[in-house]
C-alpha cells in the first residue's frame, strides 16, 4: 500500500464522515469529498479537503469524483429527513458507487456497515447494509467492511441533555445494551484500513469498550451532572410513534434513531462483539479508545463550565430549559 493515497470520502458532511475526512487529512492522505451542497461543506475545505459536487444517484457525478482516486471510504447513510426511500438513497446509490469503482478500476474500498445487520433484515436500513456487504463480497473490489453499532454522540442526545435540562429520559421497557463508540475512534479504524493489507476482504466489528444499558447510562449522567434523572419507561411502539414529533435523536446517526427503532433498540438483547482480532488487524491500541465514562465526564465538564462562565444557574426553575 502507498503511504499517501488520494482518498474519496462519501458522506463527508455527516457525523462520522467528517471525522473520517479529518483523520485522513491528519494521516497525510489527500482527501476529496463528494457532497451534495458544497456551501454547507466549507469546513471540509478549510481542513484541506477537495470538494466535488455530486449525488450517488447520478452515475456521472460518481465517475467524475473517482478520477485519480486510489481508495474510497463510504460513510454515507440516508438521513432521517430524507424524503426518498432508503432503498433508493442507500441501495441504488451503493450500486452506482461500487459499479463505478469496478469500471474505473478503483479497487480499494472501505465500507461502514452495521453490526448484526443480517439478524435484523426486517429493518430497511439493516437490510440494505447486509445486501451491500454481500454485494462487496461478490465483487472484484478489495473491500474492508466495518460493522459499527451506535455513536457516543447519540447518548448525549438521548440521556445527557435531557437530564441536564430536567427533562424526561425516554427508554424502552426492554432496552438493548449497546456498545457505543466515539465517531473519532471509528474514523481511526476506517483510515487505518488503508495501510493494512490484512484487512482486505474482511468484515470487522467496530464497537466500544463496553455495552451499556439504559440504566447504566442514566446512572453515569446523574453522577457527572449531579442531577437526578426523570426516566419514563414506555413501550417500543410509543417511542416509535414519538419519533415523528420529537427530535431527541435528530443530531445523531446512531442505531437508536434509525428506522424501526422499536424492533432493534427495544429487543432486550445486546449489540456488542469481541474486538481483540480487530485491534490486531488494524494495528491500533485498545487503550486509545474513548470510554463512555470519559466521554460523558468530559461533556458535562465542558458544558457546566461554559454555563458557569456565562452566569447560568441550572437550579433556577425558569432556566431549566436553557438551550445547550
Amino acid at each position: 500500500m502507498n503511504s499517501t493515497m488520494q482518498v474519496l470520502v462519501i458522506g463527508g458532511t455527516g457525523t462520522l464522515g467528517r471525522q473520517i475526512a479529518k483523520n485522513a487529512i491528519d494521516a497525510g492522505h489527500k482527501v476529496r469529498c463528494m457532497v451534495r451542497k458544497p456551501k454547507a461543506a466549507s469546513f471540509l475545505q478549510e481542513w484541506g479537503c477537495e470538494l466535488t459536487r455530486g449525488n450517488l444517484l447520478n452515475k456521472e457525478d460518481i465517475e467524475y469524483a473517482l478520477d485519480g482516486i486510489d481508495a474510497v471510504i463510504d460513510a454515507a447513510t440516508s438521513r432521517p429527513d430524507d424524503p426518498r426511500s432508503v432503498y433508493e438513497t442507500d441501495w441504488d446509490g451503493k450500486l452506482n458507487l461500487f459499479n463505478a469503482c469496478e469500471e474505473k478500476n478503483v479497487k480499494r474500498v472501505v465500507f461502514l456497515s452495521l453490526l448484526a445487520a443480517e439478524k435484523y433484515r426486517e429493518i430497511p436500513l439493516m437490510d440494505i447494509k447486509y445486501c451491500t456487504e454481500e454485494l462487496l463480497v461478490s465483487s472484484s473490489l478489495d473491500y474492508t467492511i466495518l460493522q459499527g453499532v451506535a455513536f457516543m454522540q447519540g447518548a448525549i442526545g438521548q440521556f445527557a441533555i435531557p437530564i441536564l435540562n430536567n427533562e424526561p429520559v425516554w427508554i424502552s421497557g426492554n432496552p438493548t445494551d449497546i456498545a457505543y463508540m466515539n465517531t473519532q475512534d471509528i474514523a481511526r479504524f476506517a483510515v487505518a484500513a488503508l495501510d493494512r493489507p490484512q484487512t482486505i476482504k474482511g468484515r470487522f466489528p467496530i464497537v466500544g469498550p463496553k455495552a451499556w444499558s439504559a440504566k447504566g447510562l442514566v446512572d453515569l449522567c446523574e453522577k457527572f451532572s449531579e442531577k437526578r434523572a426523570r426516566v419514563l419507561k414506555v413501550s417500543p411502539t410509543i417511542i416509535s410513534i414519538a419519533q415523528s414529533v420529537v427530535s431527541f435523536f435528530e443530531p445523531t446517526l446512531n442505531v437508536a434513531e434509525r428506522l424501526s427503532f422499536s424492533e432493534l433498540s427495544g429487543s432486550g438483547g445486546k449489540l456488542d462483539a469481541p474486538m481483540e482480532d480487530t485491534y490486531t488487524a488494524f494495528g491500533l491500541n485498545p487503550a486509545d479508545t474513548t470510554t463512555m465514562e470519559g466521554y460523558i465526564k468530559e461533556y458535562y465538564g465542558v458544558i457546566l463550565k461554559r454555563l458557569k462562565d456565562i452566569g447560568v444557574d441550572l437550579d433556577i426553575e425558569e432556566k431549566k430549559k436553557f438551550p445547550i
